[in-house]
């Protein structure tokens, strides 16, 4: 049995948590060397040497979600949580900088004209609805409190205003039967191109950092793009076929069976409520579907999350603390970044 203790390097001198807060540019040339002298000075090998292949999922580190001001800040509840949440997750890359063997970052991706941003839908006075205030459920479409933009039918459908109707009402409905959130109307984020979709720039240095010093690839997972399905989760998208049973969009097969196949996968991100535990749900889907003994592998960094917060208008923090108490139920581990904690193969 091979066992490696986590959290046993020392941190980089050259990083700052009072900056884990704000968007700057990452010097990759200048950090790329000092990588490597890294490596060397701590007998860091690389990872194609590894015996216990350790994973880092990481979800949706990105300015939308974790930089305060931008569009869908998660403040968790402490009011600067994914800050704060972020400042432990780079120490703990750096502190196991010698054991993670890949890191995987997802990063949610949208385009203007998606089902749950404002421009979609409209009431009777032609105004949209305000976003992370508005839930739309199948009683408000039946009663025409919400219907859906014609305009957006030019994007969608080819013009075929009919069919996204249709479409629409399913999702809003399939959403129902499977106990999901309800459709939430959020503001524009993850904007593609643009800087809320780009990782947060420490942990994007850390990321790096790793890849240098371990010579190996990091692995960026894109979701999000489908105009007609949210998609909290990296394994798939909420809903995967439409009105006339036809499939309008994929689980993530490829990363599901990478996944399973790790010695360990540690995941943490933005945000626990809702991305972090759908996709931990999804994956616990896949697990009891295949052995319900691999959840001994999956580690949930429980202080590198927050949930979803919005003072007066929403709060998740009972949902995704149930959420990871069903997790922990199944067999998965429940670890703090700072703690030094073993994993076994």
């Amino acid at each position: 049995m091979n066992t490696l203790l986590m959290n046993q390097f020392p941190i980089p001198p050259h990083f700052n948590p009072l900056k884990v807060g704000e968007v700057w540019r990452v010097p990759y040339q200048k950090l790329a060397p000092e990588a490597e002298s890294w490596a060397k000075k701590q007998n860091i090998s690389v990872s194609a040497n590894d015996k216990v292949n350790i994973c880092l999922l990481l979800i949706d580190v990105q300015n939308t979600f974790c930089i305060p001001d931008f569009e869908l800040y998660v403040r968790g509840e402490t009011g600067t949580g994914a800050v704060e949440d972020n400042q432990r997750l780079c120490e703990f890359i750096y502190r196991n900088l010698g054991i993670i063997t890949k890191i995987i970052p997802t990063l949610d991706t949208h385009n203007t004209m998606q089902i749950f941003h404002p421009i979609f839908w409209i009431n009777k006075d032609g105004k949209h609805p305000i976003p992370a205030a508005t839930n739309i459920t199948l009683s408000d479409i039946e009663a025409g409190i919400w219907q859906v933009n014609p305009v957006v039918a030019n994007s969608i459908t080819q013009g075929d205003y009919g069919l996204l109707e249709k479409q629409v009402f399913h999702y809003v409905k399939k959403l129902s039967l499977d106990g999901k959130y309800p459709l939430t109307v959020w503001p524009y984020h993850s904007m593609l191109g643009g800087i809320g979709h780009a990782l947060v720039s420490s942990v994007e240095e850390a990321i790096f950092f790793h890849g240098i010093a371990r010579q190996t690839q990091t692995q960026f997972e894109l979701k999000g793009e489908n105009p007609l399905t949210e998609n909290y989760s990296i394994l798939r998208p909420e809903v995967l076929t439409g009105f006339d049973d036809q499939p309008i969009a994929d689980k993530n097969t490829n990363l599901i069976k990478q996944l399973l196949e790790y010695d360990a996968v540690i995941i943490a991100g933005q945000a626990k409520s809702h991305c972090v535990a759908w996709t931990i749900d999804d994956l616990l889907t896949e697990i009891n579907q295949v052995d319900r003994t691999l959840t001994r592998k999956i580690y949930l960094l429980a202080d590198c999350t927050s949930p979803v917060v919005v003072p007066g208008v929403v709060d998740y923090t009972e949902q995704a603390n149930t959420a990871f108490k069903r997790f922990a139920d199944a067999g998965m581990n429940m670890i703090k970044s700072t703690n030094e904690f073993v994993i076994e193969h």
